[in-house]
């Protein structure tokens, strides 16, 4: 079992091998770094959806920590009164974990995606897209990293199932998890939450001479319950610059964690 690994580099640590300069059209200003070990992270309580079958989240990340003794949350949710729950984590095996304990639907499933992710070099690119109308199974939950694909794990999501990410009064949680120790312990970046459509990596990123680079995504269509977070403003990291005001609110961050760390860092 190898390390993930794709044909495309991605981010600053490869602009330098495929030219420099002036090689992103879009740039990402900073990142957000979240300790892990605790609950630090952001959180949003979510309000009535644009469309509760269909969600795209992007973002771009680098850990800071493999080999570690508990989960590291990238995203959470909890479902309204603190019933269902589904978690996208890097597991202490250092894969990616997809975990749905149970769903709104009453199914439950946990699996994992073989690639091991231990590259703590640079920003890697994740897209969850769900459209739980789709009738093949296998299209209701896709998962990308740096534009391909990645395929070869199970869920029990069925035929127009609710996404527990995109429930009325569900809370959703960034980095970390509503309770216990499993922060992130990493660097986040260009968070995009698009509620109501299953959207492709190009919506957010392109490759450009072989390196795998961000697009500026503040021409699309957010939806209801979507976001867009920048983390530009070191006294506001939680601020939605999608124009929703969707902002959340942060938990064990301050100023200091914001970093100049960043995809295009260094262009």
């Amino acid at each position: 079992m190898g390390v993930f690994q794709n044909n495309l580099l991605a981010g600053a640590a490869a602009a330098a091998t495929a030219g420099g300069g002036a090689f992103y059209s879009h740039q990402i200003e900073h990142s957000l770094f979240i300790p892990g070990g605790g609950t630090n992270g952001l959180n949003r309580t979510l309000g009535s959806p644009t469309n509760q079958y269909k969600l795209t989240l992007s973002a771009w990340i680098k850990r800071g920590v493999i080999g570690n003794t508990n989960l590291q949350e990238i995203y959470k949710s909890l479902g309204p009164g603190g019933g269902a729950n589904t978690g996208f984590d890097y597991n202490t095996d250092d894969k990616l974990g997809i975990a749905v304990s149970p769903n709104f639907d009453g199914n439950s499933s946990a699996s994992t995606l073989d690639p091991l992710f231990r590259d703590i070099s640079a920003f890697m690119h994740l897209v969850i897209a769900y459209d739980t109308t789709d009738g093949t199974a296998s299209n209701r939950v896709k998962v990308y990293q740096n534009g391909t694909q990645l395929t070869g794990f199970t869920t029990t999501v069925t035929q127009n199932e609710t996404v527990s990410f995109n429930q009325n009064t569900a809370e959703l949680y960034i980095g970390r998890s509503e309770g216990g120790s499993y922060s992130l312990g990493g660097y986040i970046a260009e968070v995009v939450i698009i509620d109501g459509q299953q959207l492709t990596p190009t919506s957010f990123a392109e490759e450009k001479n072989g390196v795998w680079i961000p697009k500026d995504p503040s021409g699309l269509t957010f939806g209801n319950n979507g976001a867009y977070l920048k983390f530009e403003n070191a006294s506001d990291l939680g601020n939605d610059s999608s124009g929703n005001n969707n902002d959340f609110s942060t938990n064990g961050l301050g100023a200091d964690h914001q970093v100049l760390d960043s995809p295009t860092f260094g262009s």
